[in-house]
């Protein structure tokens, strides 16, 4: 196998080490252990299904394409589950060298200052990371501050279409709130089937906020709630789950009601869905029609959050570990790397580079659903640094917005509610 380097400390991986450490893990290598003198560190992450086999087939090719370092995944189950144990073991100063968190927990760990600073690792500058997926454009202030994570598994929301109820009913992609109302209605089958599906949650209530011309929490760190705006957006899925009738209200909360979207949509029970770019291949794969993919519509704007995880390596870890997970960071940034990864998933290329490679070899041609998520960047809103973010979202206002849409609380109490606590946190 070629070693060829890129610096100190990194390998590039080219298709046929990609392909070989996927054989390799079929053969059965993933539970081998690292050969004799590998500086050796654990990896913990939050996958299943396919994606978490296509990062461990990514760790597979760079412990098979270098000699110095070996890479230890080890699985932590769903984002929440994942972020609850990694702050117990930082507690306990048992936390990995390397993870990755959702965007929103960044500023949390950083302002508790356990995260390693990166700036000063060989190669930090010269990554060439897509400005709005790294921590420059995806916090308002986070150019500003020591480089403490770095993008990988990033994505935006965007409209999953079923091809064949579209063509026949002779629909395009929804481009206003109005449109989709309506498109919603037209398709929907009562009780088999419903025009529209999308999770309760309050990252897709973002990008409504944002459509309907305000954010969520303002740059300096304060929590609106989008005003005026906020209401009006949740007013919107209101609308169409206890009006219309035409949007199914998902069971469950976090990644259940994600699932229970996804199988929906899926199994024709719903026409039309919001979720995560994450999900591309996993229901072009898995659909029994075409699957379409569109942008989210407008309202008095274009506007969609970023989403996904950050890479972050923590400050109390031995030194040689954090080397050996500076390694890897850089192996995973790579042209190659990165086009694997988003190819493999659907998450967006993290790196300029892997964009350009992509339009060179004309991927996006061939394959139109992929360039959705990679065009919305253009009217993606940052979010604000704030070490609140997390808890306020999670605590404060999800659990209100499932009491308006789904419990058919009063929408302006709701929000005046979740407004308040989140200031007294501040």
């Amino acid at each position: 196998m070629v070693r060829s380097r890129d610096g100190e400390g990194a390998v590039r991986l080219g298709r046929r080490a990609f392909l070989a450490a996927s054989a390799a893990g079929l053969a059965g290598c993933a539970a081998a252990g690292p050969p004799p003198g590998r500086k050796v560190a654990p990896l913990w992450f939050t996958y299943g299904g396919k994606n978490r086999q296509v990062l461990e087939t990514l760790v597979r090719a760079f412990n098979q394409s270098q000699t110095e370092h070996w890479i230890k995944p080890i699985y932590q189950g769903d984002y929440f589950e994942g972020l609850a144990k990694l702050r117990t073991a930082i507690a306990a100063r048992r936390a990995p060298a390397l993870s990755h968190v959702v965007g929103e927990v960044v500023p949390y760990l950083a302002e508790a200052d356990v995260l390693e600073p990166l700036d000063g690792y060989p190669g930090a500058g010269e990554l060439g990371i897509v400005p709005a997926l790294g921590q420059s454009g995806s916090w308002v202030g986070g150019a500003d501050r020591r480089l403490v994570a770095l993008p990988f598994n990033r994505s935006t929301p965007i409209a999953y279409l079923n091809g064949k109820l579209f063509a026949e009913a002779k629909l395009a992609a929804p481009k206003t709130w109005a449109e989709l109302r309506e498109t919603a209605r037209v398709l929907t089958r009562s009780p088999a089937r419903y025009g529209f599906g999308c999770p309760i949650d309050w990252w897709f209530w973002a990008a409504l906020v944002g459509q309907a011309g305000a954010d969520v929490v303002e740059a300096d760190g304060s929590v609106s709630l989008g005003g005026e705006a906020g209401v009006r957006a949740l007013d919107f899925w209101k609308t169409l789950v206890l009006e219309d009738r035409s949007m199914k209200p998902p069971p469950g909360r976090d990644y259940n009601a994600w699932e229970q979207t996804n199988q929906d949509f899926l199994g024709s029970r719903v026409a039309m869905i919001w979720t995560s770019t994450a999900f591309l291949k996993y229901l072009e794969e898995n659909a029994p029609f075409p699957v379409v993919a569109a942008p989210l519509p407008g309202e008095t704007r274009r506007a969609v959050p970023t989403g996904g995880t950050h890479w972050v390596m923590l400050r109390a870890a031995p030194e040689a570990e954090k080397l050996t997970a500076w390694a890897f960071l850089r192996f995973m940034h790579q042209t190659d790397s990165a086009i694997s990864w988003a190819t493999s998933t659907g998450y967006l290329p993290v790196t300029r580079a892997a964009i350009e490679k992509l339009e060179r070899d004309g991927y996006y041609e061939k394959h139109p659903n992929d360039r959705v998520a990679l065009d919305q960047l253009e009217v993606a809103r940052p979010w604000p640094w704030s070490p609140e973010l997390f808890r306020v979202q999670r605590e404060i206002v999800q659990p209100r917005l499932e009491g308006a849409v789904l419990g058919g609380r009063d929408t302006r109490v709701a929000l005046d509610e979740a407004r308040s606590l989140a200031r007294r946190w501040r």
